[in-house]
């Protein structure tokens, strides 16, 4: 059962994502739920759920700042965060934190349930919309090099670029294992290869530079 604590401070998407979630037996929702930062911050320490899905613009501490609190206590908490194509101002920051991915808030209730699966199985969520977007505003920042995407990714070999294709569509450590017949710790001995020679940090960076390069 893989547990999701909802952090947004509007009511009616709380109860819209909790609908949906639950309607999956593999994804239990827990019973509280934070409407500010702070809240989600206290609640995932005590609640210590597999995902967070946080919203970017939460009233007492934004979602971002909640995200670093998390992460500095507990550096592998998977979290998703849910955001609009109004939250531009966020988004480099966000992919430098290193989040397992972005939702739209409007987006199809499926991404939903795929997305909180492929963060609890430490997978990225990007879909082809949130990519493309998501491209677009980096574009112009530093914090990846988008410019070279293309180039860096023709760098690698054959292998490398099957694990980066299936890390960009959301896939996890074990199940690239699996589909590519090798064993999990030869996937992440390829993914720590993969992110130095294309200069990233994660694996949501990883991702959004295969969209861009056409393999995802």
């Amino acid at each position: 059962m893989i547990r999701v604590l909802l952090a947004d401070d509007e009511l009616a998407i709380r109860a819209g994502f909790r609908a949906i979630l639950e309607s999956d037996p593999e994804i239990e929702v827990v019973p509280a739920v934070a409407a500010t930062g702070r809240q989600a911050v206290t609640l995932t320490l005590s609640e210590r759920p597999d995902v967070v899905l946080m919203d970017i613009r939460m009233p007492e501490l934004d979602g971002l700042a909640a995200v670093e609190q998390i992460r500095s206590a507990r550096p592998r908490q998977a979290v998703l965060i849910v955001t609009t194509f109004g939250d531009d101002d966020y988004i480099a920051r966000a992919v430098r934190l290193g989040v397992n991915g972005f939702l739209v808030k409007s987006g199809d209730p499926y991404d939903l349930i795929r997305g909180v699966k492929a963060a609890a199985a430490g997978g990225a969520t990007l879909s082809p919309a949130v990519a493309a977007h998501l491209i677009e505003v980096l574009r112009t920042t530093s914090t990846t090099p988008m410019q070279d995407a293309s180039r860096a990714v023709a760098n690698l070999t054959p292998r490398e670029r099957d694990v980066l294709t299936l890390l960009a569509r959301g896939r996890s450590n074990a199940e690239i294992a699996a589909e590519l017949f090798l064993v999990e710790g030869t996937v992440k001995g390829y993914l720590r290869d993969i992110f130095t020679r294309l200069g990233v940090r994660n694996r949501v960076q990883a991702a959004i530079l295969a969209h861009h390069a056409g393999l995802a």
